[in-house]
């Protein structure tokens, strides 16, 4: 059997993706998605919002928002192209829920850090989760001695590090939520994935 000729479909990856893209249109549709005002209203992360007005849902809506379309854009290519992979690995319930622990836990270690700086920012969009997604992945490749599907352990160090640089170089990029997810991601792998077990004999096949 040719690698990877019988995937299954990553359904869940799918439907993350669809409810950005949703998010994103309902939003465009009542107004501007890169005005931070608007954001703020529609449940953008907001440090006092959620200091003093007790916001918490704010951890998780802002997972599902994008400044502008090239954001949302970028976030979901990366996710078409990796998570399917994860969603694999780990399975429909096990990814839905690495992948929600992900972007929330990016979110609150990126409110923790601005509070105790006082550098209160508007921040959405799925990049935490997205790096957990990538850090997962990277520990799953990992411990696969260095493949996973079509994967290897050098396109993923190449991922990151290019991931990393292009956050700390650029302006407006909340790159504690990248790496408080990218080691959310590992963590949250070493707790989730298993490696497959291969069989001997003529009954050989992957348990999960």
């Amino acid at each position: 059997m040719e690698p990877g000729r019988y995937r299954k479909t990553a359904y869940v990856n799918f439907a993350i993706i669809a409810a950005n893209i949703i998010v994103f249109l309902y939003l465009e549709t009542k107004g501007f998605t890169q005005d931070a005002e608007f954001m703020i209203a529609h449940g953008a992360l907001f440090e006092p919002a959620v200091l003093y007005g007790k916001e918490y849902w704010r951890l998780l809506t802002a997972v599902f928002m994008h400044f502008g379309v090239e954001h949302l854009a970028n976030n979901m290519l990366i996710l078409f192209v990796l998570g399917d992979n994860l969603e694999r690995a780990l399975g429909k319930v096990r990814y839905a829920a690495f992948y929600l622990i992900c972007g929330i836990g990016a979110n609150v270690v990126s409110l923790w850090i601005n509070i105790m700086r006082e550098d209160y920012a508007v921040s959405a969009g799925a990049s935490g989760a997205i790096f957990g997604v990538v850090g997962g992945l990277a520990y799953a490749v990992a411990v696969n001695r260095g493949r996973l599907e079509d994967l290897s352990t050098r396109q993923m160090v190449i991922l990151m590090a290019f991931s990393l640089y292009h956050g700390f170089t650029s302006t407006g990029v909340n790159n504690v939520a990248h790496v408080a997810g990218l080691v959310l991601g590992i963590l949250m792998g070493i707790i989730l994935y298993r490696k497959p077990v291969k069989r001997i004999g003529w009954m050989e096949e992957d348990i999960w």
